[in-house]
């Protein structure tokens, strides 16, 4: 690959060969001209990364040439090579616009690493002017952002899925964007004026899920001072979001089965069934089929749910979307707490393509904030390896293990102490010592309905 496309401009014909040959050998690409006139006529026919040019010849001076290339195409950096009675002029110069400017009898080296900086500018500019415009593309198909073959393939079968009105699972990995996907389902569909309405049902008891999702009639219970509509109605028109439907109880399961084969609910404490008109999205972290050989959940609501599907890549999966999402969270986060926006190198891109990412997009948003923030540096070049392999002892790395699985059951039961310790297989108890024991208090949430 080229190191650049270098347009260089000088009347002193010596000067300008040794100069082409120069940068030549060196590996850049050299158009040159000793006429202004013909530079500038040539630059408008084509796409220099860096325009270095003599400040003093005949005709065109190097300054006029520089406000005429701002004008007509101001993201080509312009680099400005002055005699020693010049540099007041350059220096005035850089304040137009210029990028930098190179006095007489300039260091060949000094040169090429001026120029390596301004192609490596431009190039940055041009990529995160690239990325910009697949988000802004994005966020017209529902923003959910990205290039690549997998997520491309998610936006298309969104737009071809949004105006059948056909219940629909997404599945996909924590932190991988379903609710986006289903909310970009909605937004692109025929009921997008209709309200959406979304339900965690890991983090809904069994104890009042009739009550939330199909409502009650007064006095149905004590404490039911007023009659209330649930989420089936109260999403009329629209769409209702069951996330996590994995860990509804399996009783309930049949209930909701019921409601999509009939599209009618019945409130608790009443005997008269209400229709309802709702599109029903649902989401799983995987595609149900060890939960339903372990009697976990139901085959058939499986079946009427997963007419249709939608599977969301891992980020491990896309990783050429990885720095495009970096970027874009960064400057969410910058424009909403007034910081200036950050660039990132493509070394660092590269850096954050080599890691894991558990947490999918979710935690690759938190680091992007975090760095927007100034809170967090990214690593360079060459220190990767060594974050990725610090010098623990073996208990050391077993209890970082052990708090990672138990942090990750928490997030994915809402902290739901109970159904955390059923899905490690461990009794209540012992999970509660070792959360206390492994500083995850916060994490955990404790409910009057949780029995040890």
């Amino acid at each position: 690959m080229s190191r650049g496309h270098v347009l260089l401009v000088d009347d002193d014909h010596d000067l300008l060969k040794a100069a082409t040959d120069w940068l030549s050998v060196s590996g850049f690409r050299v158009d040159a001209f000793h006429r202004p006139e013909e530079a500038f006529q040539f630059l408008l026919r084509h796409d220099p990364d860096v325009v270095v040019t003599d400040v003093r010849m005949p005709g065109i001076d190097g300054v006029t040439l520089l406000n005429s290339i701002t004008r007509h195409k101001s993201d080509i950096p312009v680099v400005l090579i002055t005699a020693h009675g010049d540099v007041n002029l350059a220096v005035h110069a850089i304040k137009q616009g210029a990028e930098d400017f190179l006095e007489k009898p300039y260091d060949a080296e000094r040169l090429l690493s001026v120029l390596d900086k301004a192609v490596e500018k431009r190039r940055l500019k041009q990529e995160i002017g690239r990325l910009q415009g697949i988000v802004d593309e994005a966020r017209d198909k529902g923003g959910i952002v990205g290039d690549s073959a997998a997520i491309r393939d998610v936006r298309e079968r969104v737009t071809i899925l949004s105006d059948v009105d056909i219940d629909v699972l997404i599945i996909g990995e924590t932190g991988t964007g379903k609710e986006l996907v289903a909310r970009a389902l909605h937004q692109q569909s025929r009921r997008s004026a209709g309200p959406f309405v979304a339900v965690n049902c890991a983090a809904l008891p069994e104890s009042i899920f009739e009550s939330e999702i199909f409502g009650h009639a007064k006095g149905a219970f004590t404490g039911a001072v007023t009659e209330r509509e649930g989420k089936f109605e109260h999403a009329g028109g629209g769409t209702l979001f069951l996330d996590e439907i994995e860990s509804m109880p399996v009783p309930l399961q049949a209930k909701i089965l019921r409601v999509l084969q009939e599209r009618t609910i019945e409130r608790l404490g009443e005997n008269r069934l209400r229709p309802v008109d709702v599109r029903v999205v649902a989401a799983a972290k995987s595609n149900l089929s060890v939960d339903i050989e372990a009697g976990r959940f139901r085959e058939d609501l499986f079946y009427r749910l997963a007419t249709v599907d939608i599977r969301i890549p891992a980020l491990r999966q896309r990783r050429g979307d990885i720095g495009l999402l970096f970027m874009h969270f960064a400057n969410l986060a910058a424009r909403r707490y007034g910081r200036p926006e950050r660039t990132i190198s493509p070394e660092a891109t590269s850096l954050l393509e080599q890691r894991a990412w558990r947490g999918n997009v979710r935690e690759l948003k938190a680091v992007a904030e975090r760095f927007a923030l100034g809170l967090e540096e990214l690593p360079a070049p060459g220190e990767a390896e060594v974050a990725e392999k610090p010098s623990l002892s073996l208990p050391q790395r077993l209890a970082a293990f052990e708090t990672d699985i138990i942090s990750e059951a928490l997030s994915r039961h809402a902290g739901n102490i109970s159904r955390a310790a059923a899905s490690l297989g461990v009794p209540v108890r012992t999970l509660n010592e070792k959360v206390s024991r492994r500083g995850l208090d916060g994490l955990r949430k404790r409910r009057a309905d949780e029995r040890e």
